[in-house]
């Protein structure tokens, strides 16, 4: 099969983050299988779910790992002019389709190198790592980067996650958090709100405070200068309170997200957070003895990536991809929950990441050549006697 009627199949299947993923997953696991080689499924504990991983190769220390996931965002309220789950080629030289670019296209080019990956006279080995429900919080890479370790005797060296990059390597990630606040406050009369405590007010005060948090930080010259921006944010996306304009509000939620550079601690800015939360607990109990602030995760904090311009897996992506540069980004991806298992990790594969998420995503069929051509390099890379 040819990269574009792998990347159409794979995009034929309509799997959400957050949806059983067997059906693709078991396409895949079937068709590298009938190259002949072994594929495992690590599933959740609902078994609606899996990731596989398997090994291309001998069964040695230092090989590489080619990672991706297999779910994508969903099309509900955009606007497409082609059917988003069928690969659509209009003659531009682009293939249109939800997650042609986010990031099946990568997906797709491992499929298409795997006939050479075989037949290869490989030194060190090639995995693939294919997860689910990336798309809603990174949920799955943890467990199946921890697979990999357990499983086989051998150690692989490094980890590339194809995540779209215009195959630039991507040397840094931020990390990120998404939480939930609860306020719990008096409900009453809207004369009365030195007698009460209004939820929504107090959820102001928290709101105020996260944003001073972020502007402290960048005060303190908790900087780096490799991402855009250069600083830990700190985000109010949705917030929710109230019933009518004289009404005190007895309850008031809201999101917030925690994107942070690698020198800042996600943890302590939520302990910080918590703190302040309990003193205006202890301060409004007198007033309200129910007066009470909840903090709950949306989905567990995804670690940041902070490999090293001059590490092993960046120049091995410079010969591989053709590209001397790198850069870094700010969105969440499984490169560093993958660093975390102590595989050298950095992010390179076809497409925009400008094209991800949005009404008509595309990936140009020439990226789609340029990454086919970088793992059929990687491979002669392993088959190198000269390969360390």
């Amino acid at each position: 099969m040819t990269v574009e009627s792998i990347l159409a199949k794979l995009v034929s299947f309509p799997v959400l983050g957050g949806e059983s993923n067997l059906s693709i997953i078991h396409w895949i696991k079937d068709h590298i299988e009938s190259y002949g080689i072994e594929v495992n499924l690590v599933p959740n504990e609902e078994g609606d779910k899996a990731s596989l991983h398997c090994r291309i190769g001998p069964e040695v220390d230092g090989g590489v790992i080619l990672s991706g996931h297999s779910d994508v965002v969903p099309v509900k309220g955009q606007e497409w002019t082609t059917d988003p789950f069928t690969l659509t080629d209009k003659g531009d030289g682009k293939l249109y389709g939800r997650g042609s670019c986010d990031m099946k296209g990568f997906l797709a080019c491992c499929l298409a190198a795997l006939p050479q990956m075989v037949n290869a006279n490989l030194k060190k080995p090639i995995y693939f790592a294919f997860s689910y429900d990336e798309e809603v919080g990174c949920l799955a890479a943890p467990e199946l980067a921890r697979a990999i370790n357990t499983h086989y005797r051998e150690t692989p060296k490094y980890a590339i996650i194809g995540e779209p990059s215009l195959m630039e390597p991507i040397v840094g990630q931020k990390g990120i958090y998404i939480l939930e606040t609860y306020v719990n406050g008096s409900a009453g009369h809207s004369s009365r709100i030195k007698q009460e405590v209004s939820a929504i007010h107090e959820a102001a005060r928290l709101i105020l405070w996260l944003e001073a948090k972020m502007d402290q930080l960048i005060a303190d010259k908790r900087l780096d200068d490799r991402f855009h921006p250069p600083h830990s944010s700190i985000h109010i996306g949705l917030v929710n309170g109230g019933i009518a304009p004289n009404v005190i509000a007895d309850k008031a939620h809201f999101y917030w997200d925690l994107r942070t550079i690698p020198m800042d601690d996600i943890q302590s800015i939520v302990d910080e957070f918590e703190a302040y939360c309990r003193q205006r607990e202890q301060e409004l109990h007198a007033i309200f003895p129910g007066f009470e602030i909840k903090t709950i995760e949306h989905h567990p904090p995804v670690p940041h990536l902070d490999t090293k311009a001059d590490d092993d897996v960046v120049d091995l992506i410079k010969r591989i991809s053709g590209n001397s540069k790198w850069d870094t980004v700010s969105y969440a991806a499984e490169a560093g929950q993958f660093a975390n298992e102590g595989f050298q990790s950095a992010i390179c594969g076809p497409g925009s990441i400008a094209q991800a998420h949005r009404a008509d995503e595309y990936i140009a069929k020439e990226q789609l050549e340029k990454g086919v051509k970088m793992l059929e390099k990687l491979t002669a890379e392993l088959s190198s006697n000269d390969f360390s």
